[in-house]
């Protein structure tokens, strides 16, 4: 009797053991990330533009309470896929990040759907001295005649406004903040804006402006002419030709001095006789 009492309760501590095991492997199993939430990570920085290979790619756990949004599983489909976007070491991939399917590497996949690229020349000032960086965005001023004639219709106008820089140079990087002079900046822009700035550096000079990143509010203007900036009289001034005020100046001087001199000629006299009379009559 004791011996069955004593296997009994040897039987029921040995369940209850199995018990306590089991609920603690499945706590610890719990606790530790499985393979369902492993994630596509980069494998080192990667920059906007390269198309991904096997060995910028690699599987991390990642905390099933933390995973993030549209975090990709397999990192075989991610393979000759493009970056439209730069992503550092460890940080997880997406979607979002990723450029369509079969989109070719280089600047063409950084174009937004609907838009173009377009490069114009610039230089230390135009280009805001190398200050213009990809990802950074600029209006740009066109300095040119007006309709009408003379002088006066020199007109300087912002014809395109908040305006997304993709490239400087051969360079789309946008992780560098130190200023960079170029000879050429690339520009997004729609069909429609392409043709507006080809025709405005065909009829004048350009100029970017830069400005704030998140600054979305349009900058209304009427273009600044000559006589907006000096007024009438100094637009009257200004429109002369620096030729033609010496010689206006000159024909001004030399009317009074013809006049003095006439005046200070010796006249000529003659005396005429007509029978008894004497006249005299000078020239």
């Amino acid at each position: 009797m004791k011996n069955r009492r004593a296997l009994l309760m040897m039987a029921l501590a040995v369940a209850f053991g199995l018990a306590a095991v089991a609920l603690a492997s499945r706590w610890l199993l719990r606790q530790t990330p499985g393979a369902s939430n492993r994630i596509v990570v980069a494998a080192a920085d990667v920059n906007l533009g390269q198309r991904l290979t096997p060995e910028m790619l690699k599987s991390l756990d990642w905390p099933a309470d933390s995973l993030p949004r549209g975090a990709l599983r397999d990192a075989s489909r991610l393979v000759g896929r493009v970056l439209k976007t730069s992503v550092l070491r460890d940080e997880p991939l997406s979607e979002a990040k990723l450029a369509p399917a079969g989109t070719l590497g280089g600047l063409s996949a950084l174009i937004a759907e609907g838009k173009r690229a377009i490069t114009v020349r610039v230089n230390d000032v135009v280009g805001v001295a190398g200050f213009a960086l990809p990802g950074n965005f600029v209006d740009i001023l066109v300095n040119t005649q007006a309709a009408g004639v003379g002088r006066e219709s020199a007109i300087s106008k912002i014809v395109l406004e908040r305006i997304l820089v993709l490239a400087v140079a051969q360079e789309v990087g946008r992780d560098e903040t130190k200023p960079r002079v170029v000879n050429a900046v690339t520009l997004e822009v729609t069909p429609a804006q392409a043709e507006n700035l080809d025709l405005a550096r065909s009829v004048g000079t350009l100029s970017l402006a830069l400005r704030n990143q998140v600054d979305p509010r349009p900058g209304v203007t009427e273009g600044a002419t000559k006589l907006t900036l000096l007024g009438a009289q100094g637009a009257q001034v200004a429109a002369a030709s620096p030729a033609e005020l010496p010689v206006a100046q000159t024909a001004a001087q030399a009317r009074p001095r013809a006049q003095m001199a006439s005046a200070a000629a010796p006249r000529a006299c003659i005396g005429v006789i007509a029978g008894v009379q004497r006249t005299q009559e000078c020239l």
